[in-house]
């Protein structure tokens, strides 16, 4: 997608090129479309076994899982229909298509998770004053099964967490829910052996400050996608002199790069070259170089000839490498 100033200027070029035959997206929906319904399954069924047997044993840590699970379960629906709608066509409208999506549903995950956490503490502090008697061994079975589903529902998700924000939100969901789990069935066994049912509360409380540590950098990532941040994984000024570097190039401006989605990026630039347009394959290379190099997979770039000046509405005054940095 390339804006070429000496050819009438018009600004109206053919995306078709752009949007697909280049790999834009890393990743088929369809790779994690069964995983998401393998573990909606196993986790829904497991909610109404959990919450049933923590009201039997009348244990607060079985039922706020419980709880935290259901959230567990919305938050899978949302980060799925995400993933689908990423790859939805793009229209007249969204020309971008839906790609975002991805990003809005990693940020409520996050927001998900802080909700629940505080739901749990809440409900663990009304119990310190009067804490009821609780079947320890029911906790410990139950909570037993759950890291066993928790467990299984995390690993589907740990080959896309590592590059995909919103898979990451999945597996961080699943992740702690195992961790929740792993701390109940050891609550349930201490409660067997001592009778000392304020761990119940207790172990609630810890198991809150382990979920929103784990939680606090998605929601940090998710937030800066959704201002349109630089991606984490890119460096602005390494991109800057990458692109200084191409013969014919005597200055960059109006660089901006952000994320499209939690997959995806992109970045727009002025390229300053004196000798006029350089030909298609020119460019076609610096947007491969940017794919290949930075993972940016949407670049338009815009010759221009330095006979006039074209400030950036953004940056009235000229910016730094510093500044493009600044996050």
């Amino acid at each position: 997608m390339v804006h070429n100033p000496l050819h009438d200027h018009d600004h109206t070029h053919d995306h078709a090129g752009h949007l697909h035959g280049s790999g834009h997206y890393h990743g088929d929906p369809d790779n994690h479309g069964r995983a998401f319904v393998i573990a909606i399954v196993l986790n829904t069924v497991f909610v109404v076994i959990e919450f049933a047997y923590g009201f039997i044993a009348n244990s607060t840590a079985l039922m706020a899982d419980a709880g935290h699970n259901l959230s567990d379960v919305l938050g899978l629906l949302m980060a799925w229909g995400a993933a689908l709608l990423a790859h939805k066509t793009p229209s007249s409208r969204y020309t971008y298509g839906l790609r975002s999506t991805s990003t809005l549903a990693a940020l409520a995950n996050a927001m998900f998770l802080l909700v629940a956490c505080g739901a749990i503490a809440w409900e663990a502090i009304l119990r310190f004053s009067a804490p009821p008697a609780v079947a320890g061994l029911t906790v410990t079975l139950v909570a037993g099964v759950g890291i066993v589903i928790n467990s299984l529902s995390a690993g589907l998700f740990v080959k896309g967490s590592k590059r995909d924000l919103n898979i990451r939100g999945a597996y961080l969901h699943m992740a702690a829910d195992a961790a929740v789990s792993l701390g109940v069935v050891i609550t349930g066994l201490a409660m067997m052996v001592t009778s000392w049912y304020w761990l119940d509360p207790v172990i609630s409380l810890v198991i809150v400050a382990v979920i929103v540590v784990s939680t606090w950098g998605l929601l940090r990532e998710s937030v800066k996608l959704a201002l349109n941040a630089v991606p984490a994984h890119i460096d602005v000024s390494t991109v800057e002199s990458c692109l200084r570097r191409f013969p014919g190039v005597t200055d960059i401006h109006d660089l901006h790069i952000w994320g499209m989605s939690t997959t995806e990026s992109a970045l727009t630039v002025h390229l300053v070259i004196p000798a006029g347009y350089p030909g298609d394959a020119f460019l076609d290379d610096i947007a491969q170089t940017l794919k290949e190099r930075f993972s940016i997979q949407h670049s338009t770039l815009q010759v221009e000839q330095g006979t006039t000046e074209h400030a950036c509405t953004l940056h009235p005054v000229a910016t730094t490498s510093h500044d493009h940095q600044d996050r």
